[in-house]
């Protein structure tokens, strides 16, 4: 070994903890008699699900009588030695124990595979290789099924090889408070031990599917618009910001696609909707990552009430994927404390109705400029120079209100200076069509009615470039191709956006968005 090799040989293991080290032995040993610690090209017949759903109806005698033969691979989860045998316990991506705290128990390993190896059957070299497994190890089973004295479904090996030495063990606990951190940064430990966690992820991928293939019953069709963007738009939000080097230009990483998909409405794609990444250069939170998934759709002719009537069918529609309904047909949600009441008719309530309700005054009052800078002062909150009262009245919204929308509510008539891209009320011109979907007092949905006149859009743009200048640096841009798009015409039309990860929050009972998120961002380490 050259001298260089040996550096960083000896870089890598001082970054292993004793038992690591020790396993890495094991590895050079394998290597130096001929054992490939890392193999490759083993071909598995057969998953732990498919053998327990296929055969787990088979007794002993009829396993006897017409063996199955089978290759099995998984992780060494249980290793269990009796003098000339040893039973294992294997984990495949298919059947996963009941796990409490990552600890295994006798009553936690019904849902992994048995694996019973005999000495006489394997031979005494292999025996002695198999012995040296560790908990941890990915191996293959070559066998024929039978069925344990005890009555468990169980493979007999007639070959055992390892394919991945796995050279850190497994924590044995990788739950609680203490571990939380930890969990996030080292997803892959995580969804080894916690089969809880694992569930919460296959939701989501069943609440995907379902959200797809409700969008594409009713005639939506899906598309991609770009990541990048050369204008920020589509939202009210600080964007992360790049740079094109060919082009020698900056760009921005999406905060909505909301805009593309409207040009798309004009080309005369009359239902769309795309399911895909945002980015907004915000906090981190229980409730707000800076990478999230939404889905927006827009629909033609529709409006924000019609949204209204969609959300609470599509919302039911994906709590009956995951949800068992209660024996009154009733779908509840336990999240955070709460019991929420998903079927039925959700609440209608407007801005203004929400904030005189949390304050015990009549709609008339929260209508006074100076009523309500006089409650936000009393809330310690400041907003920018020259901010009008629709902006302070939906400041106090999130105030006093928001937190307390536990039950589905739709919050109706946003005022129209805080809702640059939705279409103004025929009957009050200083209100929008629009609506806010809450749920364990958070945002859910965001939809309105379009905007489709180009003069009053680009009347809406210049009041964004003002309150830029005035030091909102979450205002929009104006944005020329998009007015237009617009003076092209575009048909009326209705929007929205619904975060999926907030959603599936709720469906699974998480109490925090990163639960429900792969990979979410952390400081550092």
């Amino acid at each position: 070994m050259s001298d260089e090799s040996s550096r960083i040989g000896d870089a890598y293991r001082a970054r292993l903890d004793r038992l690591s080290r020790e396993r890495l032995e094991k590895v050079e040993s394998l290597r130096e008699r001929g054992v490939n610690p890392f193999a490759n090209g083993f071909e598995v017949t057969h998953t732990a699900r498919s053998l327990f759903e296929g055969w787990g109806d088979r007794d002993a005698e009829q396993l006897q009588a017409a063996p199955i033969p089978v290759r099995v691979a998984g992780r060494l989860r249980l290793f269990r030695r009796m003098g000339k045998a040893l039973f294992l316990k294997i984990q495949d991506g298919t059947c996963q124990p009941g796990l409490k705290d990552g600890a295994l128990g006798p009553e936690e390993t019904d849902n992994l595979l048995q694996v019973f190896v005999s000495r006489d059957a394997v031979g005494e070299e292999a025996f002695a290789q198999i012995r040296e497994l560790d908990l941890g190890d990915i191996i293959g089973i070559d066998g024929v099924l039978i069925r344990t004295r005890t009555g468990e479904l169980t493979v007999e090996a007639r070959a055992v090889q390892l394919l991945t030495k796995s050279v850190r063990p497994l924590p044995e606990k990788f739950r609680g408070l203490s571990d939380i951190e930890q969990r996030f940064r080292q997803r892959y430990v995580d969804l080894i031990m916690n089969e809880d966690v694992r569930q919460i992820f296959l939701t989501r991928n069943r609440v995907l599917r379902a959200l797809r293939r409700f969008l594409d019953e009713r005639g939506f069709l899906e598309v991609e618009t770009p990541m990048m963007q050369v204008i920020q738009g589509g939202a009210t939000a600080r964007p992360f910001v790049t740079h094109h080097n060919a082009l020698d230009m900056e760009l921005f990483l999406r905060i909505a696609p909301e805009l593309y998909l409207k040009r798309l409405l004009v080309g005369g794609f009359e239902r769309v909707y795309e399911l895909n990444r945002n980015f907004r250069n915000e906090g981190l939170s229980r409730r707000h990552n800076p990478e999230f998934t939404m889905v927006e759709f827009y629909q033609a002719y529709a409006t924000y009430e019609d949204l209204m009537d969609l959300t609470e069918e599509l919302v039911q529609t994906l709590a009956r994927e995951v949800i068992a309904p209660r024996e009154d047909g009733s779908l509840v949600v336990e999240a955070e404390g709460h019991e929420v009441l998903l079927s039925g008719s959700w609440r209608r309530l407007s801005v203004a109705a929400a904030v005189a309700e949390a304050y015990g005054v009549d709609e008339a009052q929260v209508a006074d400029a100076g009523w309500l800078a006089a409650r936000l002062q009393e809330g310690g909150v400041t907003l920018p120079a020259g901010s009008d009262a629709g902006r302070m009245l939906m400041e106090l919204f999130e105030l006093r209100v928001e937190h307390t929308l536990i039950q589905p509510t739709f919050i109706v008539d946003f005022p129209a200076s805080v809702s640059p891209l939705a279409r103004r009320k025929e009957s009050n011109p200083e209100l929008v069509d629009r609506f806010e979907l809450f749920v364990l007092g958070r945002e859910l949905a965001n939809a309105f009615s379009e905007l489709n006149d180009p003069e009053d859009q680009y009347t809406r743009f210049a009041a964004q470039l003002d309150a830029r200048e005035a030091g909102d640096d979450e205002a929009m841009p104006m944005d020329e191709d998009y007015i237009r798009a617009l003076e092209y015409g575009m048909p009326p039309a209705a929007g929205e956006g619904i975060g999926i990860d907030r959603l599936v929050m709720l469906l699974t009972g998480s109490d925090s968005i990163r639960e429900v998120i792969l990979f979410p961002h952390l400081r550092p380490e």
